[in-house]
């Protein structure tokens, strides 16, 4: 009965998954993207290589012959790409199925995610010369012509948006792509992870969870990073250009949300501690998050042994 019951539930996640790279033809696309390795993960840790393999062939048969069939040549590439994204599924799968832990997990998925589509964006530049700065600026162009033809009406914002603020825009955004490419790379990851384990339990498999947000810490080195991007960023900015600018640029946001995730962990430790409320550690975290400047109390967490002070006996 329960091996039944397995076979039926794989069949189900490879329609799933066959649903999901079916989405990749139309609009959902830019949401369904981030579930899209979520049934490679089901299938692949809790089946063998030869039945995983058994599932995924004719879903990638269907989804070959079906986007030749609505788009031509680019259902070919739209049906490559989601088989390029099924390698981080399999790299989760493994790590379950080698019991590793959920930090590990998140952080090779994460990794691996990055690594594709850096290989897909040389792919892509090399084989099809596609241009990744003139493709930013289309996009750059296209966001700003709304407030451009509202420019035209009201004089007084004319100058805001002037060719040199556009052109500002475009190599700023281009300069992010980096940020984005690690944000996306991970929040896939971090979601997959937060989908797949509770799935994975419910059928009876080990899945690690996270550590408790309370005993999230970073590594204290991450303070001498963050003086030195503060120092390139604030006192050596003009001098700086090229790769070490774009370094600082995108190093910047992903170190504030370093701290952000621990100054949330700080509030759940002293939530613990103190023994609130289990809402009230959610709620402060939410307003860790809609208020930045709170990272603070993340770096002074990380800067100095406030953990320790706090749990100090009182004479």
């Amino acid at each position: 009965m329960n091996v039944l019951k397995l076979r039926w539930t794989s069949v189900a996640w490879s329609i799933a998954y066959l649903l999901l790279l079916l989405s990749l033809l139309t609009s959902l696309s830019i949401i369904t993207i981030f579930f899209l390795i979520v049934p490679v993960v089901v299938l692949y840790s809790t089946l063998s290589l030869r039945q995983f393999i058994m599932h995924l062939v004719p879903v990638w048969l269907i989804t070959l012959i079906v986007a030749i069939q609505l788009e031509g040549r680019l259902g070919i590439y739209v049906a490559i790409l989601g088989i390029f994204f099924m390698v981080p599924g399999i790299v989760m799968g493994r790590l379950y199925k080698k019991n590793a832990s959920a930090l590990r997990v998140i952080f090779t998925t994460g990794i691996t995610t990055l690594v594709e589509m850096l290989l897909l964006l040389i792919f892509a530049t090399v084989v099809y010369k596609f241009n990744l700065a003139i493709y930013v600026k289309d996009i750059v162009e296209l966001s700003v012509a709304p407030m451009r033809a509202m420019a035209d009406i009201n004089p007084d914002i004319a100058d805001i948006f002037s060719p040199e603020f556009v052109r500002g825009l475009w190599n700023y955004t281009l300069q992010m792509i980096p940020f984005a490419l690690i944000i996306s790379s991970f929040t896939m990851a971090v979601i997959t992870h937060a989908i797949c384990r509770p799935i994975l339990e419910g059928m009876n498999y080990s899945v690690p969870r996270l550590r408790p947000a309370r005993d999230w810490r970073l590594p204290r080195s991450l303070i001498w990073y963050y003086l030195l991007a503060v120092f390139l960023e604030y006192f050596v900015a003009t001098n700086i250009t090229g790769v070490l600018a774009a370094f600082v640029l995108n190093f910047m946001p992903l170190i504030h949300i370093a701290f952000t995730i621990q100054t949330i962990g700080f509030v759940f430790f002293l939530g613990h501690h103190r023994k609130w409320n289990s809402f009230l550690p959610f709620l402060l975290a939410l307003v860790v998050v809609l208020i930045p400047p709170l990272r603070i109390v993340g770096i002074i967490d990380l800067a100095f042994p406030l953990r320790e002070y706090i749990t100090r006996p009182k004479r």
